[in-house]
Order: structure tokens, then sequence, then C-alpha cells
């Protein structure tokens, strides 16, 4: 049943880079991923932002499933990474299936759990960990010892702001653990880089 009615709700293409929804915005539908990649993010008053997750094919968006489940406006944002497919599902097709669809229940229900998890995972890197470690951490999940970023896009993944991760890096670059070029850092000490987390 799941699957036809997906296969029934329009077809949406998203352009990469598309504000998805604003802070204050009222959430009128529901959008399931097929293809691409999407950030949801808090800002600050002061355009500091902190990454919340990703919705990707086949997971659900937390704070859409909230905010219609209980008719509130969003309290985040959202961008398109890249070129989004996705299917869409008005409030009333959303809530008509939440009564009578146990799949489509369960799927948002235990997605709904799972974001909760990476929420909270989040909050504790947030509180507990120093940036540093947040930073060291970002820099080896990379899989190549060249990573091509900006400062401001590292600050962006771990909650931070770009002239902290710039004096951050610095001083890593000053214990020879990583070189830091235009528009890349080189990793040059990986075993000494995971002893600082």
């Amino acid at each position: 049943m799941l699957q036809q009615i997906l296969e029934q709700a329009p077809l949406k293409r998203v352009p990469a880079g598309t504000q998805i929804f604003r802070q204050g915005d009222q959430c009128a539908q529901y959008f399931f991923v097929l293809e691409g990649s999407a950030k949801v993010f808090a800002r600050s008053t002061n355009g500091k932002e902190v990454l919340l997750y990703r919705i990707e094919p086949e997971s659900i968006c937390l704070l859409t499933a909230s905010c219609l489940l209980g008719n509130k406006a969003f309290p985040a944002e959202a961008i398109a990474e890249t070129e989004l497919k996705v299917r869409v599902i008005n409030k009333t097709t959303f809530d008509l299936l939440m009564n009578e669809s146990p799949e489509f229940r369960d799927k948002v229900l235990s997605g709904f759990g799972k974001r909760m998890n990476d929420l909270i995972a989040t909050i504790q890197k947030l509180a507990l960990e120093s940036v540093e470690q947040r930073l060291v951490k970002f820099l080896l999940m990379q899989p190549l010892n060249i990573i091509t970023t900006t400062h401001q896009q590292i600050a962006d993944e771990i909650g931070s702001a770009r002239e902290v991760v710039s004096r951050h890096l610095k001083r890593l670059e000053e214990q020879q653990l990583l070189k830091l070029g235009r528009g890349h850092i080189t990793l040059t000490e990986r075993a000494k880089l995971l002893a600082l987390t």
C-alpha cells in the first residue's frame, strides 16, 4: 500500500542549494527523498550554524514529521546539498497514512527514534567535546589525507565559528600534524591526531 501511495504522490526535483524550509515556516507537506541529500541545521541570530542531521534516501526528516504531527512551525532550516528527487505528500494524506497504514506509521516512528538518537549524539558532542576534539574527529572521518574543504564548511559541520576553526587548524599545523593549503588540508600525522580524540 505504501509503495502504491508513494508512486502516486507528485514527483519533484529540487535543485542543489535550494532552501527547503526556514525557521518559522509552517509545515504543509512531507518529502520522501528518493535521490540526493539535504542538511537540516539550526542558525543563531549572529549566523552561526549547527548541523543537526542530513536527510538522505530512505531516511525521514524528524522536524517535518514532528511539525506535521504537532501542527507546529519549523524550529530550524534545511537546504538541498545536492539535487533532490522527492515524492511530496500533503498533510491530509500524511495524517490519513499515520492513522490507517501501519507500514507508513512504523516507517515514520522508527525513523523518528533513529533521528532522536542522532540529535542526542549531536547535543552530547557540542556539550561534552572541545572544539579541537570535534575538529580532529571530523578530519579523521574523511577517507583521504587530502581534504578539499573550507574553514567555514568545517565550522558548519562541527558547530563552531570559522575563526575558531582557523585558530585550531593553525595550532595543529604548528604541531606538524597537518598542512594547510588554499581550499584543502593535508593530514600528515593521522596517528598523532587520533591521540587527540
